[in-house]
């Protein structure tokens, strides 16, 4: 009898969660808070612009809600929370005691959660019904998610092999370094350029990866989203 209570809490509330995630107001969250972080937070870090952290655990929190709602295996969802703690424990871990170790190790763990991240996203997009906003909101949130997760892969090959990168300005401290590689992960993923040299044969194979996916990436999802939209009136 103790137990019906709790299981009736936890139904509302996995209940509450689909529905957020059902509709347009999820993504768009994380589509607000990506936007800030990658154009505004990121690149006035070197000014001393603060903010990051709420921004960071606003979408920590709200990607494990979705992991949690999402139609996946417990073994999936149970490797993304483990992924975001441990993460989150080496990064904050790495500010309190900065050793390389630490940095480069949650440089990887920030890479991988990611992606798993990415594979949240889409697959929150391609759920089934209409083409809504919300899977435009879901390529933004992809493509965000990118460019952020190859900026910590270039962080680690940086602090991994020091001079991989040829920067206008050396970047003083983690903050600065975090900024301007996210800058030029950016002007990779869209293939604008920047003036950040690769001197790296593994940072070079890694900015061509980046290249290639900014380019195929927009292309087959639009073109998803077409046969989503065919299929949905042929059925109607």
């Amino acid at each position: 009898m103790t137990n019906e209570p709790q299981q009736s809490r936890t139904a509302i509330f996995h209940m509450n969660m689909s529905e957020f995630w059902s509709g347009d107001l999820g993504l768009t969250l994380i589509t607000i808070s990506l936007c800030a972080l990658v154009l505004v937070i990121n690149p006035l870090r070197e000014a001393g612009l603060w903010g990051r952290v709420f921004f960071d655990v606003l979408v920590v929190t709200l990607m494990i809600s979705g992991s949690l709602v999402v139609k996946q295996s417990r073994m999936a969802t149970t490797l993304v929370v483990a992924f975001v703690v441990a993460s989150a424990a080496v990064l904050i871990a790495g500010r309190l005691h900065p050793t390389p170790f630490f940095h480069q190790f949650g440089s990887i763990l920030a890479t991988i959660t990611l992606l798993f991240y990415v594979r949240i996203v889409l697959l929150v997009m391609f759920r089934g019904g209409q083409v809504t906003w919300s899977r435009i909101q879901g390529g933004v949130c992809v493509y965000l998610l990118l460019g952020m997760a190859w900026a910590s892969a270039y962080q680690f090959v940086e602090q991994r092999y020091p001079g991989s990168f040829q920067f206008a300005s050396a970047p003083l401290d983690m903050d600065q370094m975090t900024a301007k590689l996210t800058y030029f992960s950016f002007g990779t993923l869209t293939t604008v350029g920047s003036d950040i040299s690769v001197l790296n044969p593994y940072a070079r194979s890694l900015a061509i990866a980046e290249a290639i996916v900014g380019q195929l990436f927009p292309a087959i999802f639009i073109g998803a989203l077409v046969a989503m939209a065919m299929q949905s009136r042929s059925k109607s």
